[in-house]
């Protein structure tokens, strides 16, 4: 099954604490709806640019979607 990561980015000098933050919401919402999801995070791209993300498997990806509303996603690969 394939994976997705759902990213959601925040630019500016607050960025890393505000994907910080929005992690902690992610995570509320996969303990809410008792998601078997496992795979989140935050990631530095530079000081002007963090994003948060959680991964999905393909076939459970569209609600989540329709209700969190990433800005973008992409296949994820493990490394």
């Amino acid at each position: 099954m394939r994976q997705l990561k759902l990213i959601w980015d925040f630019r500016g000098p607050a960025g890393q604490k505000t994907a910080e933050h929005h992690l902690i919401h992610l995570k509320e919402y996969i303990t809410i709806n008792k998601l078997d999801i496992s795979i989140t995070g935050v990631e530095t791209i530079s000081d002007m640019h963090s994003l948060a993300y959680l991964v999905v498997d393909e076939s459970e990806m569209k609600p989540i979607r329709d209700t969190l509303k990433p800005h973008r996603g992409q296949v994820y690969e493990s490394s």
